[in-house]
């Protein structure tokens, strides 16, 4: 982040606002809704400007800036044309650490004022860092236009029964899954319908069945595909929104792990090769002793729980336990790193059928049934194959598979660091050894591979 987002209080607090044309009065008037006291300063001032700020508790002085306007603010922005009088004003907030806001200028601003959807006392701020404000206001406009205005009386609800259902649930997690339930439940919605009666009930109601109800916890096995963020299911990111604890994978990007609730506790279980965080029996484990704490628990795995992500082994062990389980699918690595370097797995003229393998290596050697492999119109996709690939390419070559069959390791697919080597069964290794590469990667054999170039979209 370039900015920390923050909401500052500026309520019967002196602001320094250098400028008095239009720019200066689009800033008064924001001030002006978060009630600030301003002190104007500008040679001219715009009447609108004027007329807005025509009260005992604004100050305009119509003159030159001077250096000890800046005594007793608490804030300062810059809205005049002049640049060098922007710059003098900036290096001098920073010189008394007085917040400052060059209008347009990100680089002379130790804060910014982002795009704001107003649903008082709901606010939702978004911003672009100063880099594209009109892309700022594109996307607060697409949130003005599915956030009902009601939301900001749903708000003051919720606030005025804070103290009343902390007292009844003490417990901050259970807490917090109650507010989530009455949000998305009758109590929200009769609020939003203007019935404040009823929604009171509804809400007494659900605190008195609250106290009664034993707390189940429940996992959810979500697929949080190949690395792309935006790759993950709307199911999967609400649930991954709801979770009290995250279990995540090596594979799990870092983008994807930033979209699971901020508060959640995070446990890294991963596992790469010859070293494993956490064994497998006891991430199973946890996930039933999480879950019977009465925990909602996240298991975040890298592409697609069910292909090599042995999601079934786990929740065959909370099946056993009566544990609620939810199985999200996600973009399995051989369809998300395929799609994005421009690889079809199958192709009418190139590939009529497709097969998954992995490459894992046990005492030096990677057993897997070759000649099944080494079919004809067929493409091989190997995961987690980056140390066994001289042998699987030495392998399908002497099981009968032509030693110029194109061939493509795909390092970090999906990403913006995505890495493509192409080559042959006989020439790809080489190719590896040559280079720079790191897990994960994904291999992929057949003729649909030589149509890399002409269909890469990246």
């Amino acid at each position: 982040m370039d900015f920390l987002p923050i909401f500052f209080k500026v309520q019967a607090r002196r602001v320094l606002l250098v400028g008095g044309g239009d720019i200066a009065q689009r800033k008064a008037r924001l001030l002006l809704r978060a009630g600030a006291q301003i002190k104007l300063v500008a040679r001219e001032i715009n009447p609108e400007l004027r007329q807005r700020l025509d009260s005992a508790e604004h100050e305009l002085i119509e003159r030159a800036y001077q250096t000890d306007d800046m005594s007793a603010v608490s804030m300062v922005i810059a809205a005049s044309n002049d640049n060098q009088l922007n710059r003098q004003i900036y290096e001098q907030a920073l010189e008394l650490n007085l917040p400052v806001n060059v209008v347009d200028q990100p680089e002379l601003c130790t804060f910014i004022f982002p795009s704001i959807v107003d649903r008082n006392p709901l606010l939702i701020a978004v911003s672009s860092g100063g880099r594209s404000p009109v892309l700022a206001r594109l996307l607060r406009a697409r949130l003005e236009t599915f956030i009902p205005a009601a939301y900001g009386h749903l708000a003051n609800f919720l606030g005025a029964h804070r103290q009343r259902v902390k007292a009844v649930i003490s417990d901050s997690a259970l807490r917090m899954r109650f507010w989530e339930r009455i949000i998305n439940g009758p109590v929200g919605e009769s609020v939003l319908a203007g019935k404040q009666a009823q929604a009171q009930s509804l809400l007494e109601d659900a605190l008195q069945t609250d106290e009664q109800a034993e707390q189940q916890g429940e996992v959810y096995l979500v697929g949080a595909g190949p690395g792309d963020p935006d790759l993950l299911t709307f199911r999967a990111l609400r649930l991954m929104q709801q979770a009290d604890v995250v279990l995540y994978d090596r594979l799990v990007s870092e983008q994807v792990l930033n979209m699971t609730r901020q508060d959640a506790e995070k446990i890294h279980v991963g596992k790469q090769r010859q070293q494993h965080t956490m064994p497998q029996q006891e991430i199973s484990a946890l996930l039933v002793s999480l879950a019977q704490a009465g925990k909602r628990v996240l298991r975040l795995k890298g592409g697609d729980p069910f292909i090599f992500g042995r999601g079934g082994e786990e929740i065959e062990k909370l099946a056993q336990a009566r544990i609620p389980f939810q199985v999200v699918p996600g973009i399995t690595a051989a369809s998300g790193c395929s799609t994005y370097a421009g690889i079809p797995l199958t192709h009418r003229d190139h590939a009529q059928s497709v097969v998954f393998v992995t490459g894992h290596m046990k005492n030096g050697q990677c057993e897997l049934n070759w000649q099944s492999l080494v079919q004809e119109n067929q493409t091989v996709v190997i995961y987690m194959g980056l140390i066994s690939l001289p042998l699987i390419c030495d392998e399908l070559i002497a099981h009968g598979r032509n030693k110029n069959t194109p061939a493509a390791l795909i390092q970090q697919g999906t990403m913006p660091q995505q890495k493509i080597l192409t080559g042959t069964l006989a020439s790809l290794p080489a190719i590896v050894e040559a280079d720079e590469v790191r897990a994960p990667t994904l291999i992929i054999v057949g003729e649909v591979v030589a149509l890399h170039e002409q269909l890469a979209w990246r």
